[in-house]
């Protein structure tokens, strides 16, 4: 591709080199630079591309894209200074690859709880229709039925973009992917088009990053700037200022609240919920979904909902959703052992999320719950005392412990959860080590307990300094349950 065509729409000044000829590729990584290659200057974490222009011209980059002037520029290349290159990425990468989302039927989920449940139901409900789909998401991605590893919810501009012009060389016909409020914030799915864009809702998270939660509400807003339909949850109080404030064409789902789609008789015990959706003129359909709790409805409506306003029929919808194999992994997923003890493990790692969970436990115990959970390191620090005092307020016995500590030390992340459970009257005990915690809190069970290891769900790893070493909640809580420990 010509330098020019790929630069078109991004505001540039020419600090070095006149022509930088055809470009083969386009990276951000200096590793990766090859012959031909755009190399883009990133800036932030722990490198500055900066640093590596010198070294991209070495292994063959003939194009840079810098933030700002270099000291030296190398020989035989073309710079570029742009605004952004977080705003210029998304860019390059929609010409260099030919605006591959407007091929199919593009679907986003956003919100901070559901995403990835909701995405998982819409793409099965997609390919159980024939319709060959497309998943972006948390856990994994897929084209069709083969599945490939996930590095973030939302992938970088360029990875995206190519990951779409794949699906576009094997005829996707639709696509749903998880959008996080990081990638909208940084550009990552600027110059993506959106069919249909859907809201879960908003809970405290993510403020490391975003600062408030008015910021974060907008991050997420962002999304329906980019969409031809909208639809949003009305029982979230930020699901309301998303459908009122009408980027797009919005429709909504509620169970309290009037809306398009609504949940009505709702029942729930351990095996699942079941309720009739409600919609258009007088219309209803019975969703019966294998796993508990009032989240769950709210994940199926949403998904029900966006399969409907995609056409696909109904009897598809209730046969895919009552469907009695796993979603997702690690997403209340239970794992039972001797004496009618239970083990729930699950991915909240967010106040709301764990609330959630203890209260859908809640439904259906009948004896003890005993919660096993901590909070990542260099994350946000404030909803550290708010998780262990949620924990307390729900449960009947907690062990506090290390989740990912990355490069905080996990003793004080530790001693910043404990004011939270002392707002309780809840008995608690601090174990550091994640393994110890587990086996511990199974331990302590007794027939017909349920022991809640929250926080992890899907990830098979920890994160202790900046060694990723494997780590599987699911697996521990087996191994606990198979060495007579309860």
């Amino acid at each position: 591709m010509n330098w020019k065509t790929l630069m078109n729409g991004v505001k540039y000044q020419v600090l070095a080199g006149e022509n930088a000829g055809e470009i083969t590729s386009i990276v951000y990584d200096s590793r990766k630079v090859v012959p031909g290659a755009a190399f883009v200057a990133v800036s932030g974490g722990a490198f500055d591309g900066h640093d590596f222009v010198a070294q991209a011209a070495r292994q063959g980059a003939v194009l840079a894209v810098v933030e700002h002037a270099l000291i030296q520029y190398p020989d035989h290349m073309l710079v570029l200074q742009v605004d952004s290159v977080l705003e210029a990425m998304p860019v390059m990468a929609v010409n260099f690859y030919g605006r591959p989302s407007e091929s199919m039927c593009m679907i986003g989920v956003t919100g901070t709880k559901g995403k990835t449940t909701t995405t998982t139901l819409i793409h099965r409900i997609l390919m159980a229709d024939g319709r060959k789909a497309g998943l972006i998401g948390t856990i994994e991605n897929k084209i069709g039925d083969t599945a490939y590893p996930a590095q973030y919810t939302t992938p970088q501009a360029f990875d995206l973009q190519q990951l779409f012009a794949t699906m576009r060389e094997q005829e996707v016909h639709s696509a749903v992917m998880e959008v996080s409020s990081h990638a909208l914030a940084l550009h990552r799915v600027d110059g993506t088009h959106f069919d249909l864009a859907l809201f879960t809702n908003l809970s405290l998270d993510h403020l490391d990053f975003h600062k408030t939660m008015e910021a974060y509400l907008e991050a997420k807003m962002q999304l329906f700037h980019r969409a031809r339909l909208g639809l949003s949850n009305l029982d979230d109080p930020a699901g309301r200022k998303v459908y009122e404030a009408g980027y797009c064409r919005m429709l909504s789902y509620a169970i309290d609240h009037e809306a398009d789609f609504k949940a009505e008789n709702i029942a729930m015990n351990i095996h699942g919920v079941e309720y009739d959706l409600c919609y258009g003129e007088g219309k209803k359909l019975h969703i019966s979904y294998p796993y508990p709790g009032r989240f769950n409805v709210y994940n199926t409506m949403a998904a029900a909902a966006a399969a409907l306003l995609l056409e696909i029929p109904e009897e598809v919808i209730v046969k895919e959703l009552g469907r009695k194999d796993r979603i997702v992994r690690g997403r209340f997923q239970t794992v039972h052992g001797p004496n009618h003890i239970a083990a729930v493990v699950d991915y909240s790692h967010a106040p709301d999320a764990l609330k959630n969970v203890l209260e859908t436990i809640e439904e259906f115990r009948t004896h003890r719950v005993l919660t096993v959970v901590g909070c990542g390191g260099d994350r946000d620090r404030s909803k550290r005392p708010v998780m262990a005092r949620v924990a307390g307020e729900h449960s009947d016995y907690v062990i506090l412990t290390s989740d990912n500590p990355r490069t905080e030390d996990p003793m004080a992340i530790l001693k910043e959860m404990e004011p939270g459970i002392l707002e309780t009257a809840c008995p608690y005990e601090v174990i550091e080590n994640r393994r110890a915690a587990i086996c511990r809190a199974i331990e302590l069970a007794q027939p017909g307990d349920i022991v809640l290891v929250a926080g992890k769900g899907h990830e098979d790893y920890q994160i202790i300094g900046r060694e990723k070493i494997h780590f599987d909640d699911v697996e521990e809580v087996e191994k606990a349950f198979d060495g007579g420990k309860a």
